[in-house]
Formats: C-alpha cells, sequence, structure tokens
C-alpha cells in the first residue's frame, strides 16, 4: 500500500507556505525541515500551533499519518529566523556613547546618607511642631503604626 501525501498550508509572517512534498510516513521533524527550507526558521525555533496528537503536542518523531490530518489543513507556525535574531542583537550605530549602571563602583555615597538629605532630616526634626491628640494614659502600651514611613527623628521608648 502507497503513503498517502500530506498537503497543508503554513502560515507564518503574514504569508502562507504550501507543503505538499511530505507523506504519511515521514515525521514531525521532517515536516519542520521542509518549514526551514520555505522560511529559513531553524526546527529548534518553529512552534507549530494546530497540530495535535491526543491533545498533545506531537514529538518530532511521530508520523504525520498518526496526526490524521486533513487535506489543505492550516497551521500557524511561530518563530524567528537566525537573520532577524542576528539583526536584534546588533548593536544600532546611531547611538551616542551608552552608560552601563553595572559599571559604576560600589562606594558611591547611598542616598539615605547624602549629606543634602541628612540635612534636610535635621532641618524637620528640629523645626516639627508635635501635636499631642492624646496624653499618655499611665501604665498602657502605646502603638505607633508608620504605614507610609512618615516618621521621622530619634525615638527612645519609654514607659508611659
Amino acid at each position: 500500500m502507497a503513503a498517502s501525501m500530506i498537503k497543508l498550508v503554513v502560515k507564518w509572517s503574514g504569508q502562507e507556505y504550501e507543503i505538499t512534498d511530505l507523506l504519511g510516513t515521514d515525521t514531525v521533524k521532517d515536516l519542520k525541515d521542509v518549514i526551514k527550507m520555505k522560511t529559513g526558521v531553524l526546527p529548534e525555533r518553529q512552534k507549530l500551533l494546530g497540530l495535535k496528537l491526543k491533545g498533545k503536542v506531537p514529538a518530532d518523531d511521530v508520523q504525520l499519518s498518526e496526526l490524521k490530518i486533513k487535506p489543505n489543513t492550516k497551521i500557524m507556525m511561530m518563530g524567528t529566523c537566525e537573520e532577524t535574531i542576528a539583526a536584534a542583537n546588533e548593536k544600532p550605530a546611531d547611538i551616542g556613547e551608552v552608560i552601563d549602571d553595572f559599571d559604576f563602583e560600589e562606594t558611591e555615597i547611598q542616598t539615605n546618607q547624602r549629606e543634602e538629605f541628612l540635612k534636610k532630616v535635621e532641618k524637620r526634626v528640629k523645626e516639627y511642631k508635635i501635636e499631642v491628640l492624646n496624653e499618655p494614659r499611665p501604665g498602657k502600651k502605646l502603638l505607633v503604626l508608620d504605614v507610609d514611613y512618615t516618621l521621622f527623628g530619634k525615638w527612645t521608648w519609654q514607659s508611659f
């Protein structure tokens, strides 16, 4: 018995590619090789949408006859050819100097230790007017919630 011919259409990057030179005895890997010849996308970069075997993506060694592909079935391929990947990885010629923020030394002053910020905090601590909303209750504990981190200054804990 002669193997049946497989006819399908692969949609990729806005174009359709007709695949007619495969037999039912060919494998998914063979299909990917034919697609590579037509599109330039390497088999390992191809994801074929629409090919299923028992609800799952078929392995490369599965024969196409097992997939029960109807004539002129359209499947979609996702993948990128090597030339496009290489072009995306090239440094553009029209940009200036790029500063790599990982090149800075570890000895830089952290924000909370910078002189201008320390002076601002010191000034606010000196000038801030404290309003007592409720007088402390002797023998009771005090709970202070600072949800948005607005409290500042030097705090000492006292028992009231």
